[in-house]
């Protein structure tokens, strides 16, 4: 059963986190992307929550969790720290860490910062951050694809939104990566209430906007930052990657090298899978999951 909850953290905002799971079963921390919510996982629980207690927040700005206005309450300092907020307001000391899109971005800004909390880290259809941010000066379908993000920068966005209808907004988000009639009616009116109520669209473009990823315009040229010719650090903890190969915002290149980013690395290609890899093929990816995360345990040797 998953059990829904408000929690203060430590950084100034109340999160809602959804648990599952034995509460002395090994922690698994899970961020969502967007523009989604603890539900990313819901498919999920019934495949892992008996081995697992799975920690599954709405992170700032989405779902039912606070969110703040301004771009830089989301600043990667910020959300890496609400992270460990929330694993102290929770009483976990280490734990596993899974990141899917904007959810993995946290997880990869985690890791490669060397936090010692993390024992294990997995990464669905989410972009080694040096890699992405090459691949976006580099590679013009790349570019392409992610000109989106510069859409969603935008300060009319949201306006934009709402003249279309947050119902369409809705469709579209997902309808290009996702059959919609496989989402369940209620996720997505759920998901339709949170994204109307006051601040929440600001709140989520205001990922977007504090981000320092540079997408160039098509056509133009431009050097690779400066950040991205420095030598990016190894994650040094165990790292799956999984990966939907059918993903049309995060196409293929960003698995190139990423091999070489840390000590222990595999990669779990899973065919016919798109973006929303939780949603669409939730045996699967609970499959490349469960034994990674099980070895944490043997390691460990007990529960924590």
């Amino acid at each position: 059963m998953t059990v829904l909850r408000r929690v203060s953290l430590s950084t100034g905002i109340t999160m809602a986190v959804a648990e599952a799971g034995p509460a002395d079963a090994p922690p698994v921390i899970l961020l969502h992307g967007f523009p989604e919510s603890h539900r990313t996982w819901a498919k999920l629980v019934p495949l892992l929550g008996d081995r697992f207690r799975l920690i599954m927040p709405d992170l700032r700005g989405f779902g039912q969790s606070d969110r703040p206005q301004e771009v830089e309450a989301y600043t990667m300092d910020t959300l890496v720290a609400d992270l460990f907020a929330l694993a102290d307001a929770l009483g976990v000391d280490r734990f596993a860490l899974v990141g899917h899109d904007w959810g993995g971005a946290v997880a990869w800004a985690a890791a490669l910062r060397g936090h010692p909390r993390i024992e294990r880290l997995a990464i669905i259809n989410s972009p080694h951050p040096w890699i992405f941010q090459k691949s976006l000066v580099e590679d013009a379908r790349q570019r392409a694809a992610s000109q989106y993000m510069n859409a969603f920068r935008t300060r009319g966005m949201e306006a934009a939104v709402e003249v279309m209808g947050v119902d369409r907004f809705f469709d579209k988000s997902f309808g290009a990566h996702v059959d919609l009639a496989t989402i369940d009616p209620a996720d997505r009116a759920a998901s339709i209430a949170e994204w109307s109520r006051p601040g929440a669209l600001t709140a989520m473009f205001n990922w977007y906007r504090a981000s320092h990823i540079l997408v160039p315009p098509p056509g133009v040229t431009v050097p690779v930052p400066d950040w991205v010719l420095r030598l990016a650090p190894r994650v040094r903890v165990p790292l799956r990657i999984v990966w939907g190969l059918d993903d049309k915002a995060l196409l293929p290149v960003q698995l190139e090298g990423i091999g070489e980013v840390g000590d222990d690395v595999e990669v779990v290609p899973l065919k016919g899978v798109g973006h929303f890899a939780p949603w669409q093929a939730p045996d699967r990816v609970a499959a490349a999951l469960e034994p990674f995360l099980a070895a944490s345990e043997a390691a460990t040797g007990a529960r924590p």
